[in-house]
């Protein structure tokens, strides 16, 4: 018999830091039903944690079936709205609802937002050296591991105006993995939000010539206006998006008309209803979706729920080998090493019930009482002045 609405109540709500630098959460109903969530800001764990202790009280006893109205709730019920911290705390009790809802019912999430549309997704691994050669050796490893993909920071730290030896040893190092790779393997640039307007120009010409995938955060979000006069300098697609948090953020890139990929991240940005939406709103002004995921299995396994659900998902991000993962690595908390299937720099389409993986709750408990207080870096220009990370 199917759950009425007033079942799945949740009884439970327990959290869990864990390396290298992710929070998980895990909610349980009063049939004893457990999904799992990834709520987090990299460097702010402890915050958004505290934040998901005071909406706690909203969550127990609400019905995992009634998700939107729990989503609007919080959203909207606390009179202040937006931003990374209480998105990200939203982001993984709608991820832990949707993982709930799914095993109740026994299908895939993809299957209660309209079924998948594709049988695989294509993924991107990182590469993340200081040379030239080696980035390229780098880059010969993903593919013989078989990725047909990769992605790569554009820059380290930049001056408002950098150099021209700044930019040419840019270009170089998009050259050497270029070189090393071939034509055939796609390579996504992350600019990181490190370059200011004045910069963007000339850097993005620099790198055009050796073909970029798209060009990501060419500029902070919060400087997205300047995107329009950076577009008319490249051909190479645009993408943007990691650091906004909801549909109206992303509805003023998509009314300037200049961004070709949206990349909102599924523990960021509303979690799986929201991103969702903003795929749906993507579609029709004819961009497509690439969710940003630096993060752990959780995060991975809500962003392929919608990369198998929306005819504009492009390609998926991966944390796996990624060089923030010190201590542990995408797969270390599931019970299948194996869970996510990548083949070929693909995954196939998941058939598990919910997000389709399952937690080693012993590994995390264990890990949990260890903790993390994972930071990024403060960078400092020559001068002593600060600079974008």
């Amino acid at each position: 018999m199917i759950p009425t609405a007033k079942d799945l109540a949740i009884v439970s709500v327990e959290l869990f830091r864990v390396r290298p630098r992710w929070l998980f959460l895990k909610l349980t109903t009063a049939e004893g039903i457990v999904g799992w969530g990834e709520p987090v800001v990299e460097g702010r764990a402890a915050t958004v944690e505290a934040c998901i202790r005071e909406i706690e009280e909203h969550l127990i006893g609400h019905s995992a079936h009634r998700i939107e109205d729990f989503w609007q709730m919080i959203y909207r019920g606390g009179f202040y709205r937006g931003g990374p911290v209480l998105m990200s705390a939203l982001s993984g009790i709608d991820q832990a609802l949707w993982d709930i809802k799914g095993k109740a019912l026994g299908v895939p999430v993809y299957q209660l937002l309209g079924g998948a549309v594709r049988d695989r997704v294509r993924i991107y691994g990182w590469i993340n050296e200081e040379t030239p050669e080696q980035l390229a050796g780098a880059a010969r490893r993903r593919v013989a591991a078989g990725f047909t993909a990769l992605k790569m920071n554009a820059v380290e730290r930049m001056r408002w105006i950098d150099s021209p030896r700044a930019v040419a040893d840019a270009a170089a190092k998009m050259a050497a993995v270029r070189e090393a790779v071939g034509d055939e393997v796609l390579i996504g640039l992350d600019l990181h939000g490190r370059v200011h307007k004045g910069q963007a120009k000339t850097l993005v010409r620099a790198l055009e010539p050796y073909a970029p995938y798209f060009f990501e955060e060419i500029v902070l979000a919060e400087n997205n206006d300047a995107l329009q006069s950076i577009a008319a300098h490249t051909t190479v697609p645009i993408a943007t998006g990691e650091r906004m948090y909801s549909r109206w953020d992303f509805k003023r890139v998509f009314e300037q008309g200049t961004v070709d990929i949206v990349q909102p991240d599924l523990s960021h940005a509303g979690g799986i209803s929201e991103v969702k939406k903003i795929a749906s709103m993507a579609e029709a002004y004819d961009v497509a979706i690439a969710p940003h995921c630096p993060l752990g299995p959780i995060s991975l396994a809500a962003a392929l729920q919608i990369d198998f659900n929306c005819p504009n998902a492009l390609i998926q991000e991966t944390s796996l080998g990624i060089h923030y993962n010190i201590g542990a690595d995408l797969t270390d908390y599931l019970l299948d090493a194996d869970g996510f299937g990548l083949r070929e720099g693909h995954v196939s389409l998941p058939e598990k019930p919910g997000l389709g993986i399952e937690i080693d709750e012993d590994k995390v408990r264990a890990a949990a009482a260890e903790g993390h207080n994972w930071k990024n870096p403060i960078w400092r220009n020559p001068d002593g002045s600060v600079t974008e990370w």
